[in-house]
């Protein structure tokens, strides 16, 4: 009878710990670790030396557009002997691949839920440490969007099954377009052409704001110009606590660059704002994006104040949203692409 309910116990234990793989038609361990926590399988001695020291200065750098120093990930590494089971089912993992006999030049290869799910296995192959040095450091880029669109997209496939019904409605009846947010903001505000949901805890302040102006010209994608409106439309929008005080840019801290989303060009731009008079702040990210049946500009923007913490977290969570807006003429709301090319996957 012991060895009876002994037996159940360690099945029913098995069974809670499983996910079921869609591609593979199996079930598969739950991947362990915390969102942005990566392993690096490499030699110990490689690892020291200058072509690890490079990963490791791709993978240590500093999150982009926060008021204080955060690193984009938390590494571990293991050398290729180490990496058992255990360590497999890791949810981020960097494999580091040289071998001259094999390759003629550097590359990417990556896959999905090998060993568990969630997970992502970015493989870097090179013939040469210097190769291998030279490829990370010229694709740190790459390298840093990879795994943060991977954690992102998970985020997305829980927005996908439980977001605010009331937010994508009231952006639906506003803007014409479809967005998924976290149900955790459910205070709200509307102005003309404008939409601000936040979630108002004693912890952190998320907030999610949507507004809209006319297009005009290529000029209207530009950091000057965008600038220029977003502190008009936060002005009159997001006042301050007395007279005087509303949400400005602190312009000396903004950067642009042209993304993809669905496909569609947009303007990404991160930065700081500031209470004018008060010493509030945080930082921000929005997404710039045309309209075309409208010819109208919608603006897509997060941001958060959260004083004395840690923001890299809560910027990300909330920075996957942006990536779900879809416009009047767009049909798909989903992943985030990845620019790397997918492996077999297989154990």
């Amino acid at each position: 009878m012991k060895k009876f309910f002994l037996h159940l116990l360690v099945s029913c234990s098995l069974v809670s710990i499983l996910a079921c793989s869609g591609n593979k038609g199996i079930l598969i361990p739950t991947s362990s670790g915390r969102p942005y926590e990566l392993l690096v399988v490499v030699d110990h001695n490689l690892w020291e030396r200058p072509a690890g020291r490079a990963l490791y200065n791709v993978l240590d750098t500093d999150v982009p557009g926060l008021p204080q120093s955060e690193r984009s990930f938390r590494m571990m590494y293991s050398s290729p002997k180490n990496y058992d089971s255990t360590l497999k089912l890791i949810r981020n993992i960097i494999i580091v691949d040289i071998q001259k006999d094999r390759y003629t030049q550097a590359k990417f290869k990556y896959a999905r839920d090998v060993y568990a799910a969630p997970q992502v296995i970015l493989t870097i192959q090179a013939p040469s440490e210097a190769e291998f040095q030279k490829f990370v450091t010229d694709n740190k880029e790459v390298i840093i969007d990879f795994f943060t669109h991977a954690e992102m997209n998970r985020q997305i496939v829980s927005l996908e099954k439980d977001h605010s019904d009331f937010i994508s409605s009231k952006v639906d009846s506003i803007f014409g377009c479809s967005i998924w947010l976290p149900g955790e903001l459910t205070s709200s505000k509307i102005g003309k052409n404008f939409f601000w949901a936040a979630t108002n805890t004693a912890t952190a302040d998320q907030n999610f704001v949507m507004y809209s102006y006319p297009y005009t010209d290529k000029d209207t994608f530009t950091k000057s110009y965008f600038i220029h409106k977003r502190d008009s439309v936060m002005k009159i929008n997001i006042p301050g606590a007395q007279e005087g005080m509303y949400m400005m840019t602190d312009s000396s801290m903004v950067s642009v660059k042209p993304i993809g989303v669905h496909g569609d060009y947009t303007l990404e731009v991160r930065g700081l704002w500031r209470v004018k008079n008060d010493f509030m702040g945080g930082p921000f990210v929005s997404h710039v994006r045309l309209d075309k049946k409208h010819q109208q500009i919608i603006v897509a923007e997060i941001f958060v104040y959260s004083p004395e913490k840690m923001k890299r977290n809560l910027v990300r969570m909330l920075e996957a949203s942006l990536y779900t807006l879809k416009l009047p003429d767009e049909t798909k709301q989903g992943e985030i692409p990845v620019n790397v090319s997918k492996e077999k996957e297989h154990k």
